[in-house]
């Protein structure tokens, strides 16, 4: 069979460093993915379902019509955008052979990145951790921010609150003036993939500390190419069962 493409999806921004880094991002996954024993990897292309272009639906109708793909959305929490957004685009463009993975977040490997930028940030045994997403008003995605929350806990081994950059309460400001207020050293956790806007604002909360975004970390690009891999192992699946059964010889 050959190898999918694969479709790396991300929101998209006007900030020039985001779309850099989903960029080089889609780069790292392709030398991963890469065999330099033989052959090369699998094509890595990048779409984005806001504010730029190309969109999922202008790749695909790129490719040709048989070429399997696998849609790999690199979103930390699934909302609006990963359930209705990109299923809208995948019809929209055509194309009949495209799996879509679930996104890369939440996932305990993201939490283990993120409990490494925080070290790095200089967390302190006492200090309050804020896990700082961007929001949505998809509940689904609300539920998946708490997840990475807990699963944040177990790496850091101590409470981490929820709070919102946009789109949902309480917002990562209020949280840091209350936590201030009483007295607590907060540090952030940014859970966000790039610079942007977003980050731009956490920097402005008051906050002892905030992580750089999750960005191209070697973390990442394993769980990238982890979704990907699953996707493969899904359509191989998929394909050896639609094969028509041949009998053992000399059987009827």
């Amino acid at each position: 069979m050959t190898d999918p493409v694969l479709l790396l999806v991300a929101h998209g921004t006007r900030n020039s460093a985001g779309v850099e880094t989903i960029a080089r991002l889609a780069d790292a996954v392709s030398v991963v993915l890469s065999d330099s024993d033989s052959r090369p990897g699998p094509s890595v292309r990048v779409a984005f379902v806001d504010v730029l272009g190309p969109s999922p639906a202008d790749v695909l109708r790129d490719l040709p019509a048989d070429a399997p793909v696998i849609a790999v959305p690199a979103f930390l929490a699934s909302g609006y955008h990963v359930h209705a957004d990109l299923p809208r685009e995948i019809t929209e463009s055509g194309h009949r052979h495209v799996h879509v993975t679930p996104a890369i977040g939440p996932d305990p490997a993201l939490a283990r990145v993120l409990g490494e930028r925080l070290r790095e940030t200089g967390l302190r045994p006492g200090d309050r951790v804020v896990l700082a997403a961007a929001g949505s008003s998809d509940v689904r995605a609300l539920a998946d921010v708490r997840t990475a929350a807990d699963q944040l806990e177990t790496v850091v081994g101590r409470p981490v609150e929820v709070a919102y950059v946009a789109t949902g309460e309480p917002r990562v400001a209020d949280v840091v003036a209350t936590a201030r207020a009483e007295g607590d050293r907060v540090v952030v956790a940014s859970y966000l993939l790039a610079p942007g806007l977003f980050h731009t604002r956490l920097g402005a909360t008051g906050a002892a500390g905030v992580t750089e975004p999750l960005g191209v970390h070697p973390g990442v690009t394993e769980l990238v190419v982890a979704r990907y891999r699953a996707g493969v192992d899904l359509i191989s699946a998929a394909a050896a069962r639609s094969r028509p059964h041949r009998s053992a010889p000399g059987r009827d």
